[in-house]
């Protein structure tokens, strides 16, 4: 068949199965890898499009309207400066005609070159047409550089039919690639490419044609008995997924899902079922043993109750699946034991009996052990209980108490169960509901979006958990570097952040980290880190209220007054938002920076009061005096928080402002004058920086 102008490509590398935790990673870059090095070498007309595959045996692209030859392409190139390429007699020197025969020009004569100015020197530049590249040179050098690039986690050294070495991360054994319908003749990996894949390991005959670069995706369907397409893959799982619960909720987690769909290449699923006695256990338990060692899917009923029956994704379908069925109830049958075995044995031993142990923990080798720690939180936690009007004595036990379950055998097994453990095996020993739900919930927010505690013993030991690691760990120099956080403690930083202004805490944030420190005094490497934590929290600040849709105006306004309350930050950019749409406020956040400039020059000397024995201009008199009358208003609005209306009523002093520096000279030559007019305006000042920074409003 003759080859078209241009048309779609084909690239599929086949291996033995690949690490499925990687396998999304090493699609997206063998796909992105090859369309864009493509792209780079103008072998692509138009806009690039490809669609990218990934399965257990394979990795390939699709692009579409890839050229056979790039087109030509006009270089100018810089050859020589003049007074190098010719000699004193204007006539070519030897380096000239070295240099051309370098660029593979050697025939050509000064005639051929153009003279232009270089800078502040003249030069020689060559003018041609190079011709583009093919497309089995192009990708030949995308192969190549793209399979050298993969986010490989590790690599295995084999030995291919000929005796070759090899380093992939897997073996591999075929490579298709096809133009149109038409081979590419590339190799890689020891390997020449041809138009011959391999399908389904079970439920194909082997060896698939693939007979046009278009036809892949469907020709695998159904020849091969494989869904290329990752994505596609992964809906097919979902579908059948909550087609087999039959009302039930299954729990499908995105990393689950993604690990699964990396497994199975023609994705059966099938229903399974376990004995109803193992449903005593805690079911986060029996849920994440389910997923972790065995990737099944765990149903519960609709109030979120866990289900003795369970989904597997099989790789194989058949009419008749009962071996399968019984061999994965058999296999998951010992997991869901052991998990009853830990939780039984766990519970003969009170929490309390436990913390002691915590000792022979190190928790760090510069910030003692674990026990240690307890200790700090325990003592923490009573006195933020106090700052807050929280029950300390009840903070007070489940700060003990929180990290007791870390020696338990079902979170030495499921690390990921702290906390949650801590809660079956406090209410187990009769502890107080809220100490109880305390050991799950101070671990909250753990991620981003995740929910806050709900009970304010929770909070307590949550504000005390995170602020404890946050002033330790930077205490002992180990901040966030760069991308480097290995403590979290942007995480923590947040997770503070958003307890104290979610829940509205009328609590001193500096204060906190401050009590934090307090609880080090025994520990000497700690270094009083509060003016640093605070700022690193600010930048957190701004990032979270940007993510809500403030603009970075309104938060640089409310931010310069450095707030250590954070409880009516929102309230204060909403009505700094308000008061931005005034129409006077430009004119006003203008002349508030315009203060602040003249304010910071006059080095203290608008410190004493406004005498009004020293008012002679109409205009500074008419400013005091609508002063006189807004600031007693805005105080008021302060006191009750209405921060809209102090910010809206400082509209009513745009006029008198503009008017005051349109006709009076604020550094006057007499001194008196000078410095009640400095007054004036630092009282000005005050009043409107009241709720926050307007003149960063300013254009």
């Amino acid at each position: 068949m003759t080859q078209p102008h241009q048309a779609t490509l084909l690239v599929e590398l086949l291996t033995e199965e690949l690490p499925p935790k990687a396998l999304a990673r090493l699609g997206e870059a063998f796909a992105e890898g090859i369309a864009q090095r493509l792209a780079a070498l103008d072998l692509i007309e138009g806009e690039l499009t490809f669609e990218r595959y990934a399965t257990p045996r394979r990795l390939a692209v699709t692009i579409r309207n890839v050229r056979p030859v790039a087109p030509e392409k006009h270089v100018r190139e810089k050859v020589l400066p003049v007074s190098v390429a010719l000699d004193k007699d204007g006539q070519p020197t030897a380096p000239l005609a070295k240099k051309l025969a370098a660029l593979g020009f050697p025939d050509f004569s000064l005639n051929d070159l153009e003279r232009a100015q270089d800078g502040k020197a003249e030069a020689f530049f060559l003018r041609y047409a190079a011709p583009g590249a093919t497309l089995a040179d192009g990708l030949q050098s995308a192969l190549d550089e793209t399979l050298a690039k993969l986010p490989i986690p590790k690599f295995m050294t084999y030995q291919r039919p000929d005796g070759t070495n090899v380093k992939f991360v897997r073996p591999a054994h075929r490579l298709t690639a096809l133009h149109n319908d038409q081979v590419v003749p590339v190799s890689a990996l020891g390997i020449d490419a041809d138009d011959t894949t391999l399908g389904h390991r079970f439920l194909s005959e082997g060896f698939v044609q693939i007979q046009h670069a278009d036809a892949y995706a469907e020709t695998l369907l159904h020849k091969g008995r494989v869904v290329a397409n990752f994505a596609d893959r992964k809906e097919v799982i979902r579908t059948h997924l909550l087609a087999q619960a039959n009302g039930d909720q299954v729990v499908m987690p995105e990393a689950l899902l993604d690990e699964v769909t990396s497994l199975v290449e023609w994705p059966v699923v099938y229903s399974c079922r376990f004995e109803d006695e193992f449903l005593q256990v805690p079911q986060e338990c029996l849920i994440l043993t389910m997923q972790t060692n065995q990737k099944y899917f765990a149903l519960t009923d609709a109030n979120g109750k866990l289900r003795s029956r369970f989904l597997i994704v099989s790789n194989i379908e058949t009419t008749t699946p009962g071996d399968i069925v019984e061999g994965n109830e058999r296999v998951v049958r010992p997991r869901l034991a052991d998990a009853k075995f830990f939780f039984e044995q766990d519970k003969k031993k009170p929490l309390a009996e436990r913390v002691p142990l915590l000792a022979n923990v190190v928790y760090h080798n510069k910030l003692g052990s674990a026990l240690q720690r307890v200790e700090r939180l325990e003592a923490l936690a009573g006195a933020i209980a106090g700052l807050i009007g929280a029950d300390a004595t009840l903070a007070k036990r489940a700060a003990r108490l929180a990290k007791a379950d870390l020696i338990t055998d079902m979170v030495g097994e499921f690390p990921e169960l702290q906390g949650t453990m801590g809660t079956y095996y406090a209410r187990h020993d009769g502890e107080p509901e809220e100490v109880a739900l305390a050991c799950s919930e101070h671990y909250q927010p753990r991620f981003s979006g995740d929910a806050l505690p709900t009970t304010a013993t929770g909070t307590v030991v949550a504000l005390a958990d995170k602020l404890e690691t946050l002033v330790g760990i930077w205490g002992i120099g180990l901040q966030p570097t760069g991308e480097k956080d290995p403590f979290a403690l942007r995480r923590h930083a947040l997770g503070v952040l958003r307890i104290l202004v979610e829940k509205q805490l009328p609590v001193d944030f500096v204060e906190l980290l401050r009590t934090a420190y307090a609880q080090f005094a025994a520990v000497p490497n700690v270094a009083d880190s509060t003016q640093a934590i605070y700022d690193f929290s600010m930048d957190r600040l701004r990032g979270l209220l940007r993510e809500r849709g403030y603009a970075a105006g309104e938060i640089d306004a409310v931010l310069a007054l450095n707030p250590t309350h954070l409880d009516d930050i929102v309230a204060r950019l909403d009505a700094v938002r308000e008061f931005a749409a005034l129409s006077e406020a430009a004119s006003l956040a203008a002349a508030n920076k315009r203060i602040s400039n003249i304010l910071k020059k006059s080095e203290g000397s608008a410190s004493g009061g406004v005498q009004a024995a020293l008012l002679v201009e109409a205009a500074e008199k008419a400013l005091h005096a609508q002063l006189e009358q807004v600031a007693p208003r805005v105080q008021t609005q302060l006191s009750a928080r209405d921060y809209t209306s102090a910010l809206t009523a400082l509209a009513a002093l745009r006029e008198p402002v503009d008017t005051f520096f349109n006709d009076v000279m604020v550094n006057a030559e007499d001194p008196a004058l000078r410095a009640n007019r400095l007054a004036l305006l630092g009282a000005l000042h005050q009043q409107m920086n009241c709720v926050a920074d307007i003149s960063r409003l300013a254009a």
